[in-house]
């Protein structure tokens, strides 16, 4: 009981200060993600066994590149490309039965796109009308939470079939149908409160948060196998650490802005 009442007061204040940050300001919630990238950073060092600190240099770089050069459509595009194409190596690495020892340079790319660029385009995302759209943000962390919290409850009241079970062992195909579908229906109701995007567009860009979502959260949990710990950090309890907090949003975030620029060009 102690601990149920420990993860609900500790999820609470995750998710005001998110959201606080969203409709604080633009800087606040912009702030908010460099400091995290920095945590996840953190904890991926520990994990993989990464010793050197040139890898926060490298991110804060990227920051400082994103903040003066994000009317650079050709430079953020080219951002957007290595930070997929290297989340596509990783799902290569997730599925693979081969044990796979990256190198210090790999680790180091790994962590500042992987984990720094998705975390600089999660806060990219709300710019997408030309000005800080609160609620596209907003509804982005609802359709991951909706996601998240009906998988778990659906996969343990009616999980029978494992979906990955030698890297999470709990996760069910039926939790993450059920998942899927209250997110859709989540979809369905973010349309009525964000108009910049159609409720077809809305169900598009769920299905591509929710299924890059289940593959970010299943990829964390394959470092942490690989390095037999059960969470990334301590910093939240009854949580973990950040990156525990932040793997789904941090790998679909290139993959929903890119799916936004799709939009964009379309409309």
């Amino acid at each position: 009981m102690k601990e149920i009442l420990r993860r609900a007061i500790t999820g609470v204040i995750y998710v005001v200060l998110l959201m606080g940050t969203v409709f604080l300001s633009s800087d606040a919630f912009d702030f908010l993600f460099m400091v995290f990238g920095l945590a996840c950073l953190y904890e991926f060092k520990r994990i993989v066994n990464l010793r050197n600190y040139y890898v926060y240099v490298a991110y804060l770089a990227l920051w400082w590149a994103f903040i003066y050069f994000v009317e650079d459509k050709l430079l953020i595009t080219a951002l957007m490309l290595i930070t997929i194409t290297i989340d596509v190596i990783l799902l290569g690495f997730l599925f693979s039965n081969k044990p796979k020892a990256f190198n210090t340079i790999q680790k180091c790319i790994i962590a500042v796109f992987y984990l720094g660029g998705g975390c600089i385009f999660l806060t990219m995302i709300p710019y997408k009308q030309n000005s800080f759209s609160q609620f596209l943000i907003a509804g982005i962390f609802i359709l991951i939470w909706v996601n998240d919290t009906f998988a778990y409850l659906v996969g343990k009241t009616m999980g029978r079939t494992k979906l990955y079970p030698s890297v999470s062992p709990k996760k069910t195909v039926e939790g993450s149908v059920g998942g899927l579908i209250f997110a859709l229906l989540a979809a369905y109701f973010l349309a009525k409160y964000e108009t910049s995007l159609s409720l077809l567009q809305w169900i598009i860009l769920a299905i591509v948060i929710v299924i890059a979502g289940s593959l970010g959260d299943l990829l964390e949990s394959k470092f942490k196998r690989i390095a037999q710990v059960k969470d990334s950090g301590a910093i939240l309890p009854g949580h973990g650490g950040i990156w525990d907090r932040l793997d789904s949003l941090v790998f679909a975030a290139p993959f929903a802005y890119l799916t936004l620029n799709i939009f964009s060009y379309v409309s």
